[in-house]
């Protein structure tokens, strides 16, 4: 084994602190149910803070959000990138120190690693007063990256510097680069985002997703196709074995869909014309729905005065918590198209139907999709012309279709990576031999 003394590992976030200060006071005494209830109003409150301040496509990088009671009367909290943390795991296992370099101000220092916070701010394309405010902000504070970058290389003398794609990646991946300090950049998303290609020139190694992702780079020698490592218990049970810890036959058909934490409100809207085909069919499989925070209460609404609420067959939630063993029972998947969702369908190898935002910056999403529905793993359908009807019309077709849905797997399975996290540990691992 190669022993070496520092690795960096950089994260981005945003996390919003005295809502979950108080949720995680009001926990203190209170009994399990009261606790869940108050840890579940803590994860939404988090996730409202976060729909107001953060933009979409920062949004789509966010798995989950950890709540743990206080110890100490003191604030635990975390937001977890699971691609990340899997190969710091792996890392520690072979006991390489780290360091988490993050872009706000308090991260994960609860899990055990160093942190140092350098702030890198956006640029807003708008043309207002307070977008030219932040924007002057923004330049000032690109004028000070080095002198930030250098202290905490200076502080932590790393042996390998990785980031994974954030604003944060770009002054300490590119000053490492000029101190001659072995670097690589971890891109999950089809095309390459600014920060990415910023640093290209600069990276050793750029870890992607799909072999389709090496033409769009200009040194496509430095590409390596490792995947996006997704969390090992999404494959803790069998196909069948999930559908067994649902309560579910194993030859009932499950659907599951969901369009991200905090929901769409045009797909959610979308999906209640959906619901109300597959009660006028009787119900023809089994559907989990996650709604989403922030469409939560007009939702319900809705189903209440649509009658869609009295069969166990359709279950409608405001989030799924128990995701791994729900995506492993799936037979189709509706869905968006953000890097970790695809990682996951891929590796799952399950039928899906998407539809990409069409929010996110570069189209990223549906670039993402593209390449599923090019191996055949995937129905791609743009929102603008998505229905809750051809949905529906279009999940019957796949679900009437044994062998539609054997093909469909097969090309998921074609492009799904299982080592992901290994292939990323023995990349890093070569530049430091």
């Amino acid at each position: 084994m190669v022993n070496f003394k520092n690795t960096i590992i950089i994260m981005t976030s945003n996390m919003g602190s005295q809502f979950i200060q108080q949720k995680c006071d009001e926990m203190s005494g209170k009994d399990a149910a009261a606790r869940a209830r108050l840890q579940h109003e803590a994860k939404q409150g988090v996730l409202d803070m976060l729909k107001q301040n953060v933009r979409p496509e920062f949004l789509n990088r966010i798995d989950d959000i950890i709540m743990f009671e206080p110890l100490n009367e003191q604030q635990i909290e975390q937001i977890v990138w699971l691609q990340v943390q899997h190969v710091a795991r792996l890392l520690q296992e072979q006991e390489v120190t780290l360091h988490v370099e993050d872009a706000a101000v308090r991260l994960v220092a609860k899990a055990g690693y160093d942190y140092r916070g350098i702030r890198v701010d956006s640029f807003d394309r708008s043309v207002s007063l307070s977008s030219l405010r932040h924007n002057l902000k923004s330049a000032a504070e690109l004028l000070t990256l080095r002198h930030r970058a250098d202290k905490i290389l200076r502080e932590f003398p790393a042996d390998l510097v990785v980031g994974t794609g954030g604003y944060a990646s770009f002054p300490m991946v590119k000053y490492a680069a000029l101190r001659g300090i072995p670097t690589a950049v971890h891109e999950a998303n089809m095309i390459p985002g600014l920060t990415t290609r910023m640093l290209e020139k600069h990276a050793g190694r750029i870890m992607v997703g799909f072999e389709e992702c090496r033409n769009l780079y200009k040194h496509p020698e430095r590409i390596v196709v490792t995947g996006t490592p997704v969390r090992g218990d999404f494959f803790n049970l069998t196909h069948d074995e999930a559908k067994a810890a649902l309560g579910l036959g194993a030859e009932e058909p499950l659907v599951v869909s969901f369009w991200g934490s905090l929901g769409a409100s045009t797909m959610n809207r979308q999906m209640l014309d959906f619901f109300e085909k597959e009660k006028a069919d009787g119900y023809p499989f089994r559907h989990i729905h996650a709604v989403g925070s922030g469409n939560w209460e007009w939702m319900q609404q809705e189903l209440r005065q649509r009658d869609l609420t009295g069969n166990a067959r359709l279950d409608v939630r405001q989030y799924i918590y128990d995701m791994a063993v729900v995506m492993r029972a799936a037979d189709l998947v509706i869905c968006r198209a953000g890097a970790s969702t695809i990682s996951e369908i891929t590796a799952l190898a399950v039928p899906t139907i998407i539809v990409p935002s069409p929010y996110v910056a570069n189209n990223h999403q549906e670039k993402n999709a593209r390449i599923l529905a090019q191996h055949g793993g995937a129905c791609l359908i743009r929102e603008e012309e998505s229905s809750g009807g051809k949905l529906y019309r279009t999940a019957r077709d796949i679900l009437d279709s044994p062998t539609r849905r054997e093909s469909m797997s097969r090309g998921m399975a074609e492009l799904g990576i299982l080592d992901a996290t290994e292939r990323i540990y023995q990349t890093v691992m070569e530049l430091v031999r």
